[in-house]
């Protein structure tokens, strides 16, 4: 573990000092790239079409195959953090998707950019939850919802100016920026992080658990690899019971069913993820809150640069700068949601995010083929604000309950979770619209464009119903500031 450190806080600080800002920079960087590089390759794919003479099945692979990985490695992130330091891991992590963009910017055929993307992914998945673990032990308990507010940023804009930059990369230059652009930035957040995060002290006590990896890696990877052929084979074969979705999907809910009671073996002294920590109220609430909201945020975060392309016409450009209210009423509200957090408990500000979340999608259907963009913007900026009251502080509520030495495998379980969960929500999404486009004639623009506004319309109802769900398990959320120094219960470790 890590030692303490002048950035650690105290019960009687209150505003982030400048040693947490400067370890929070250097966790935002590393979220940016991260991040930023799932959503900008979307913008991509038609160019890697032509570049390679592939389908869009075969060059979708560029971004399953990079969501794999990054769920696959999630859950050894809290072991190796534990065993060899968030320090080492984190430099590792960052030089791993370094170079891995390298790679792919100099990849020649499809099967060598899905390869190195790969890569990519193995090190973009050890960025957040490690991040999260850094930044949390930087602040302490009682300043969570702050630090977690911080690195909410690039989570929540990194969707929205993903498809704008890499749309003006491929406009200006080419492809190969896309990845290229990542190389002066992992130099700077490498050597950024090694001159300003402490020295790891390590106790080499946990085993490894060879047994959890076997299970739990490979079978989310195989979940999550038929959960995303799901639209593919709606798509081709008009039944998601294929079996490309089938197949993965059962082996990989099998794989995950056997690791739940050999994590909670009590012979198992350190399992890969601890489920334990579901012995903690306020952290299953949490996990329960996220999965529900990643379902329908991030499964919903598909429709609308997609409304805007195929019915208004728009390009990815601008379409993806059409999104731009969202992270600006984001960035208005976050900042307050952190303090507010810290000070009043998660809960109350939870219920008020997503209330507002929900208005502002259900503005959403109402969307015909010519609604104004100053209707369509305003439901964006509505929903901007309260993504800035949600997501972060559910994060901020399950790691202010646990003890240093729970936080890395406390955030690599609300990472798979969420990852496990937008996956999902993105499949079931595609399908709904899918479904509901599957009759339309595109030769006939009198009925189909209508149509399809329709379709977006009906799948908007879905999509606020599931975030209107949230406000269930986010009712349970503490709703009070949870004091540490005379309420110690709350707090779990190993």
């Amino acid at each position: 573990m890590s030692t303490e450190t002048p950035t650690q806080s105290s019960p009687a600080s209150d505003k982030l000092d400048r040693g947490v800002l400067v370890i929070a920079g250097v966790v935002v960087l590393g979220a940016i790239m991260s991040i930023l590089d799932i959503t900008v390759v979307s913008v991509a794919l038609q160019t890697f079409q032509q570049e390679f003479d592939a389908t869009s099945a075969q060059v979708a692979w560029t971004m399953t195959g990079y969501t794999l990985a990054l769920a696959s490695v999630i859950p050894l992130t809290g072991w190796a953090a534990d065993r060899f330091g968030t320090k080492r891991l984190y430099l590792i992590a960052v030089g791993l998707f370094t170079a891995g963009s390298v790679l792919c910017a100099s990849a020649s055929s499809l099967e060598m950019l899905v390869t190195f993307r790969v890569i990519q992914g193995l090190g973009g998945g050890m960025l957040m939850p490690l991040g999260m673990t850094i930044l949390t032990r930087a602040a302490g308990p009682e300043r969570v919802g702050r630090v977690m507010a911080v690195l909410g940023i690039p989570m929540l804009l990194g969707p929205i100016f993903g498809p704008i930059i890499g749309g003006a990369l491929i406009d200006s230059a080419s492809w190969h920026w896309i990845f290229l652009i990542n190389l002066p930035i992992g130099i700077a957040a490498f050597v950024y992080a090694f001159v300003v995060l402490p020295k790891d002290d390590v106790e080499p006590s946990e085993t490894f658990d060879w047994l959890g990896m076997v299970l739990l890696s490979p079978g989310l990877a195989a979940f999550l690899y038929g959960v995303s052929s799901i639209p593919e084979a709606k798509q081709e074969h008009g039944t998601v019971w294929t079996a490309q979705v089938v197949a993965p999907a059962v082996i990989g809910v099998l794989l995950i069913a056997a690791f739940v009671p050999w994590a909670l073996n009590r012979k198992n002294l350190h399992p890969l993820v601890d489920l334990r920590l579901f012995s903690n109220r306020t952290m299953t609430v949490a996990v329960l809150a996220m999965s529900l909201f990643a379902i329908a945020f991030f499964g919903a975060s598909l429709l609308f640069p997609l409304y805007f392309q195929s019915v208004r016409g728009e390009d990815a450009l601008h379409a993806g700068v059409l999104l731009a209210p969202q992270g600006i009423g984001a960035m208005i509200t976050m900042p307050i949601a952190g303090i507010l957090a810290d000070r009043i408990g998660p809960g109350k500000i939870v219920l008020a995010g997503i209330t507002v979340i929900t208005v502002g999608m259900a503005m959403f259907t109402q969307v015909e083929a010519d609604t104004s963009y100053t209707y369509l913007l305003s439901a964006l900026f509505i929903m901007g604000l309260g993504m800035g009251g949600t997501m972060m502080p559910i994060m901020s509520a399950a790691l202010a309950t646990l003890k240093e030495h729970a936080i890395a495998r406390g955030s690599t379980l609300m990472n798979i979770a969420q990852q496990v969960s937008a996956s999902m929500g993105t499949a079931l999404f595609s399908v709904l619209l899918t479904n509901g486009t599957i009759d339309l004639d595109p030769t006939d623009p009198a009925t189909y464009v209508p149509g399809l506004a329709d379709a977006f319309a009906t799948v908007f109802v879905v999509a606020t119903i599931l975030v209107a769900c949230v406000l269930i398990p986010a009712s349970f959320l503490p709703r009070k500031k949870i004091d540490h120094a005379v309420d110690p219960t709350v707090l779990v470790g190993h």
